[in-house]
């Protein structure tokens, strides 16, 4: 029989219309715990229940007028329950009993076949080559892990003009509104609807479509109706990959050159310098000056974007000590649940990694379960205002619920404490916040049981949903470092443990996340398993079994690469990595050779070119550091970014896939370093990398004052000429002026005879400063130097050639 109450319209100093609610009681097997003449019952978001009643939950805002002051507060005496201890009336020490029933529960469907999911289109019917088309897949049941494919693996076939199926699958998502935040806020979001399952796909060839979404768990499998789309021309170019014809570099997948020219913007996040609303802002000014690539961690843990890590109310990972401890009374066949405990006479604050963020003018429902011992009563406040009574409950675990409505103006939760008053402890497990008709978890990082691996932070998910958009609109492609390298790096010490197969398992998961979610983008060009693993790990099989995974799920055949925090010379010849990797720095331990970033980045990029010389090859980090890895005082000095100028220039030219990637992003956008990209991006844009031949140039200078740095094939030379006295140190530390250089010449042996055109550039401005005829007869072509200042570069074409 279904009841009807009425919640009371004060609660914890926010002012409502009354709220009418109407439950009805459902079974709910399995649950034990407190029962006494039809108490009601509530469930946790770690899943934990602790009475043997369930309600379905409908709440609406009352159409009539808010009770005489004399009448609520007769309503506010009385336990809405009608049990007592529910709380939600002038606050009072009373012993918890029972729970407020106001909690929608979601059970799985009962034993049986799966039902066929919908296949629904998202938007128009029509997509562009390479363009992304979105799918719904409602599908009705409940699983103990969405994210896991061996709980229900949900996918999509897609079936080509030509009959070529392409399988993909599909990805768990929860759906967020969002608005702008004001003052520089973070923006608000909030989640749109339940979450479910969504398929995104890029079709690559035009003509029409057809996609059939598939569904397996545990009680069946099932296939939906199939849906027609159709695919047109665009002026797309496909997907980065290693060049058919020159494995030292990449190129687009219609054969076009691709040379990496970018940096690192690795931390994106709220506390951060790049916020989610302000990378494009970013990306812009790499793009306008050039810059076509970006390195973006997905795996920051708690300080910034991360889709797999521990984001926790209840601490931080760099000084990790949770107030956890075994849950009292409650058994377990496996490790023993956990509980917060709140000693008597102290506060644990609820503390999320990010804003929980409401919506103005709605009810919502705060619960939990909880225990105490000796005199203890358990408080909760919010906003600094205790919600509800104080309570105790020696004997068992008992839930709790707290009823309160936003303010009109109200976009964020204000913080929760858990108090103890009087001795002994409270001890609380489940901690939950949702609208109170139901909806999606917003306080889900108050678990405390749940696994760390195999769980995928939605809000920061659709962060990275942003952040591929933001580059797609900008022309920007990404490298997105994956895999939180401390959740894995222990369990990867030894192939011949259960955790080394379990951690490549769980690992195997994200990457199918990663693919099903964002692999239909052009603009992701690199899956980077981890930021700086340690050299020493056997991670080589780990490699091997991930990279022959992603060869049979995503069909774009991305690049795959990782990075040590040294060098490794094992990995970079892995054949399942597609490119080496290594991050190095201007340290003062480095001596002379942290003095010149030129000579730094050509003597790293050998060292690279001696162990793979037929293999991709990028600096993914470089830069201007201490001793200590931090931020060098001198970078702040280097206004003008010589050191970012000289080693752009020195790195593309070297023989390397891509220019050096500089790390310090947030203080290159605090000073506006953007400038340097501009010429170097202008000069390679035109070098045909994969089909030149290019290699180590001969050419030399005439004098010892300047290096000259290049590349050359059969028939041209692409060079760099730079004066030994335009170092970053003489310029920054020396404070000495950098003379001009006239007079000097240079010599390049093994051109082809024939005609030439010479074309000198200003390196900073990236445009041609003069131009001439040169022909090779001979063994060596000898170029007089145009006067110059710091530096000069020179491209060296066949003269028919455009």
């Amino acid at each position: 029989m279904a009841r009807r109450i009425r919640a009371p319209t004060r609660c914890a100093g926010f002012f409502r219309p009354s709220i009418c609610v109407s439950y009805t009681p459902v079974s709910a097997p399995g649950i034990r715990g407190h029962e006494k003449s039809g108490a009601t019952c509530g469930a946790t978001a770690e899943g934990f229940a602790v009475t043997p009643r369930a309600f379905r939950v409908n709440m609406s805002a009352c159409a009539r007028r808010e009770p005489a002051p004399a009448r609520l507060a007769r309503r506010s005496r009385r336990c809405m329950c009608r049990r007592g201890g529910c709380g939600l009336r002038k606050p009072r020490r009373t012993p918890m009993r029972c729970p407020l029933a106001v909690l929608a529960l979601a059970w799985a469907l009962p034993a049986g076949a799966v039902p066929a999911p919908d296949l629904l289109v998202e938007g128009p019917a029509s997509v562009g080559r390479f363009d992304k088309i979105e799918f719904r897949i409602p599908v009705a049941g409940a699983w103990p892990n969405p994210f896991d494919p061996a709980d229900v693996d949900v996918s999509v076939d897609f079936i080509g003009p030509s009959g070529r199926v392409v399988t993909l699958p599909a990805f768990f998502m929860q759906v967020y509104e969002r608005a702008a935040g004001g003052a520089g806020g973070p923006d608000w979001r909030y989640p749109a609807g339940p979450p479910g399952f969504r398929a995104r796909f890029a079709p690559d060839e035009p003509g029409a479509w057809t996609a059939k979404a598939r569904i397996r768990d545990a009680s069946g499998a099932a296939e939906s109706k199939p849906v027609s789309f159709v695919c047109v021309r665009s002026d797309r170019k496909g997907y980065v990959r290693v060049s058919a014809r020159d494995p030292r570099y990449f190129e687009l997948g219609d054969g076009t050159p691709f040379f990496p020219v970018g940096q690192n913007v690795a931390f994106v996040g709220d506390s951060q310098h790049v916020k989610p609303a302000t990378a494009e802002s970013v990306f812009r000014k790499l793009a306008a000056h050039g810059a076509n690539y970006v390195r973006f961690w997905v795996c920051c843990e708690d300080w910034a974007t991360a889709i797999e890590a521990r984001k926790s109310a209840w601490g931080r990972s760099w000084a990790w000590k949770p107030p956890f401890v075994p849950a009292p009374g409650l058994a377990s066949q496996d490790a023993a649940p956990r509980a917060v405990r709140v000693a008597g006479g102290a506060a644990v604050a609820v503390d999320p990694t990010r804003p929980v963020f409401v919506r103005p003018s709605t009810a919502y429902v705060l619960s939990a379960v909880a225990r105490t011992e000796g005199d203890a009563f358990l408080e909760i406040a919010l906003g600094g205002k205790r919600l509800g009574d104080a309570v105790a409950s020696k004997e068992a675990w008992t839930a709790i619920h707290r009823l309160f409505t936003a303010e009109g103006d109200q976009w964020r939760l204000p913080k929760i404490e858990l108090r103890a008053t009087g001795s002994g402890a409270a001890f609380v497990r489940g901690l939950s916040l949702k609208e109170a008709v139901g909806g999606a978890e917003l306080l889900e990082e108050a678990a405390i049981d749940r696994p760390v691996r195999g769980h995928f932070n939605q809000p920061d998910c659709a962060v990275v949903d942003g952040i591929v958009e933001a580059a797609e609109r900008t022309g920007i492609r990404l490298q997105l470092t994956l895999l939180a390298r401390d959740l894995y790096m222990s369990a990867l010490s030894d192939e011949r443990k259960p955790e080394y197969e379990q951690a490549v398992s769980d690992a195997k998961r994200v990457l199918r996340y990663a693919v099903a979610r964002w692999g239909y983008s052009t603009h992701v060009a690199c899956w980077e398993y981890f930021n700086e693993m340690d050299p020493g790990k056997p991670a080589g099989r780990a490699y091997r079994e991930w990279g022959e995974y992603l060869e049979r799920i995503d069909p774009a055949r991305r690049l795959r690469a990782t990075s040590d925090w040294g060098p490794n010379p094992r990995q970079w010849a892995h054949p399942e990595l597609d490119y080496a990797d290594l991050h190095w720095y201007l340290r003062p331990a480095w001596g002379d050779l942290s003095k010149d970033a030129a000579a730094a980045a050509l003597d790293r990029a050998k060292l690279i070119r001696d162990n793979v010389p037929a293999k991709a090859a990028l600096l993914g980090e470089f830069g201007l550091a201490d001793d200590k890895w931090g931020l060098s005082p001198f970078m702040k000095q280097d206004t003008e970014g010589i050191h970012i100028h000289n080693a752009l220039w020195a790195s593309a030219l070297s023989g390397l896939s891509g220019t050096a990637l500089f790390w310090w992003w947030d203080q290159i956008d605090r000073m506006d370093l953007y400038a340097p990209y501009r010429g170097i991006s202008a000069f390679v844009a035109d070098i045909p990398f994969t089909t030149a031949g290019l290699q180590p140039s001969s050419a030399r200078p005439a004098g010892p004052g300047c290096r000259v740095v290049g590349l050359q094939g059969r028939d041209r030379a692409y060079l760099w000429v730079q004066s030994l006295q335009s170092t970053w140190w003489k310029a920054v530390v020396e404070k000495a002026a950098a003379p001009e250089v006239s007079g000097e010449a240079i010599t390049i042996e093994g051109l082809a005879p024939g005609a030439y055109r010479v074309a000198w550039w200003n390196t900073r401005a990236g445009t041609v400063v003069k131009e001439e005829a040169a022909r090779v007869a001979g063994p060596a072509l000898t170029l007089a130097v145009p006067a110059f200042t710091r530096d000069i570069a020179c491209q060296v074409i066949p003269a028919a050639a455009r």
